[in-house]
């Protein structure tokens, strides 16, 4: 045997489940340590040299270990070939990947290993070269970027992790601590259901990794024969889009409807059930660095997963307004939206569109909340408060409240991303509503004109009803939503809902429908509860007809082309 080798352990043809092994423990003799963040990797690396680990190691992680005492043996001595073209080569060998793939427990692995002097690995430490963070720098070079691509690491926890009876493969210093406990637990040893958890996650980070790097390539780097694509696009069908705009938010994510793209999730919390009770649920992290999903949680019980649906409405609806606006949600359905001078004054508006609904809400501001708003606020029953931030006062008084919870967003800007809808077999996929109606693209289309005020209102009213499931019938007035008719199968049941759901008068108020109106009975029932003009897509085949009853009842109408339909 050649010197510094070690000889090979005896090694056990069969897993017998006795009492002493029921765990199907395996003892950990060599292990492989090549990190490129080293964070807690002397302490690790300390604690498996007290039961007598030999410890592998590579270049920058072996200097690491060597100045704080600790014995390594380099991988070149293994393999008996040295490091070379900057580092691209060190790991790639035989006596490394023989050493994670044998089977113990195969009788021609173990004499393949004998003849060719393979020594065993019984774990590897590995994390990847910091492709994710060179590219957040933002003004990274091409070069640079496909520097940062590993190759040896993740052939080598693939290796490990696809051998898991045997081998443990820890890819996250996160890992370290649970690790250290169960093997002082075990005398050195490693259970198999930890080695398979283990391979799990080492499968789960190769992949995201290579999905990163294959985003990246995609879309932002340079062609063959063609410039440098810096902002998205897709190249030979990979999908995805750039990380120079996108993984500053942590992680590339589809933002085009590319022929093959990925979402990837990351497990932010377990929520305590689902929609209902005997539903398990959990919120998911998908890199973006705004919404809902990122808010932070300033006071209050956790939020249930009912409360990230209707918190998530609401603030969507208050991002979609540059007036300072208020929204208070029900059920995903706005129960009163206003306008106002202050947050108090807006947040009392629309409180009095539907006080009884309002009752166990959600409220949305789209500005920093102050003290008197924050009052408002605590004089009934509200399950979520949702801000761009709050003034001290403000906070403390919202705290008083035990089972408030108080989130804070950040900046109120619509989310730019793709939207996805689960079906049975499949996924729905389509780019977000995010289209804003401006003054000069209404169409008026009957003979009076709206008037400058019915104009504002009417536009006011349109974005309300965006964020309204449909059918979907809002009435307002002076920057308040008046009456809401929400979700019906019909449109005239949701003008009639609208009218007799409205606590404040519907003479003078002004009516959006999110789609056009198939016949005259919806405007015709409309007109009896006072309305004065009516904004809507237009596009029936009986537009006509509408028009005629709108003149009929001396009403303005505008339509928009656009259509804002909600499921």
């Amino acid at each position: 045997m050649a010197k510094g080798t070690h000889p090979l352990p005896q090694v056990v043809l069969t897993r017998p489940m006795t009492t002493e092994n029921e765990l199907q423990l395996v003892k950990i003799r060599r292990a492989l340590i090549s990190v490129s963040d080293k964070t807690g990797i002397v302490d690790f690396a300390r604690e498996l040299k007290r039961f007598g680990v030999e410890i592998i190691s590579t270049g920058g992680t072996a200097s690491a270990l060597r100045d704080a005492g600790i014995e390594v043996r380099d991988v070149s001595e293994v393999t008996g070939f040295p490091e070379m073209m900057d580092g691209r080569i060190k790991t790639l060998h035989p006596k490394i990947h023989g050493a994670l793939l044998g089977l113990r427990d195969n009788p021609q692995h173990i004499s393949a290993m004998h003849e060719h002097n393979i020594e065993p690995i019984d774990m590897v430490v590995v994390n990847l070269y910091p492709f994710e963070q060179t590219v957040m720098q933002g003004d990274a070079t091409p070069e640079e970027t496909t520097e940062q691509i590993d190759i040896g690491g993740p052939a080598m926890i693939r290796s490990a992790a696809k051998n898991w009876r045997d081998v443990a493969v820890i890819v996250a210093a996160d890992f370290y601590q649970p690790i250290m406990d169960e093997i002082r637990r075990h005398n050195g040893s490693l259970s198999q259901t930890t080695r398979l958890k283990l391979a799990r996650q080492a499968f789960s980070r190769t992949a995201s990794y290579d999905m990163m790097i294959s985003s990246h390539l995609t879309s932002s780097l340079v062609d063959i024969g063609g410039p440098r694509k810096r902002w998205g696009g897709i190249g030979g069908g990979g999908g995805g889009t750039s990380f120079s705009r996108t993984f500053a938010n942590r992680l590339g994510q589809m933002t085009e409807l590319v022929e093959r793209g990925f979402l990837v999730l990351q497990k932010k919390l377990d929520v305590r059930y689902g929609e209902n009770p005997h539903q398990k649920a959990a919120l998911y992290e998908v890199g973006w660095k705004n919404g809902i999903a990122n808010a932070e949680l300033l006071a209050g019980k956790e939020m249930s997963f009912n409360n990230y649906v209707d918190a998530d409405a609401a603030w969507q609806l208050v991002c979609d307004f540059d007036d300072l606006v208020c929204a208070i949600i029900k059920h995903t359905n706005p129960a009163g939206v206003a306008l106002g001078k202050s947050n108090e004054e807006a947040y009392k508006r629309a409180l009095a569109c539907d006080p009884v609904s309002a009752f166990g809400g959600i409220v949305a501001f789209n500005r920093t909340v102050d003290e008197n708003a924050a009052r408002a606020v605590t004089e009934i029953f509200t399950e979520v408060v949702i801000a761009s931030d709050y003034e001290s006062a403000a906070l403390e008084v919202l705290k008083t409240k035990k089972n408030l919870r108080v989130l804070r967003a950040g900046r109120p800007e619509p989310i730019a991303s793709l939207e996805y809808k689960q079906i049975s077999g499949g996924m729905l996929v389509q780019t977000r509503d995010s289209h804003r109606m401006k003054r000069e693209d209404l169409k008026v289309v009957t003979k009076r004109t709206p008037s400058d005020k019915e104009i504002e209102d009417l536009l006011f009213a349109w974005t309300v009803c965006k964020h309204t499931k449909s059918n979907a019938i809002v009435y307002v007035r002076a920057g308040q939503t008046v009456g809401v008719g929400a979700g019906q199968m019909s449109r005239v049941d949701s003008v009639k809902i609208g009218a007799m759901r409205a606590q404040l008068p519907t003479p003078g108020s002004v009516l959006a429908s999110d789609a056009f109106f198939p016949f005259r009975d919806g405007l015709d029932e409309a007109a009896k509860h006072g309305i004065t003009a009516v904004i809507q897509p237009g596009g029936s085949v009986r537009d006509d007809e509408v028009i005629a009853a709108a003149d009929e009842h001396g009403l303005a109408m505008v339509f928009t082309g656009v259509r804002h339909f909600k499921h």
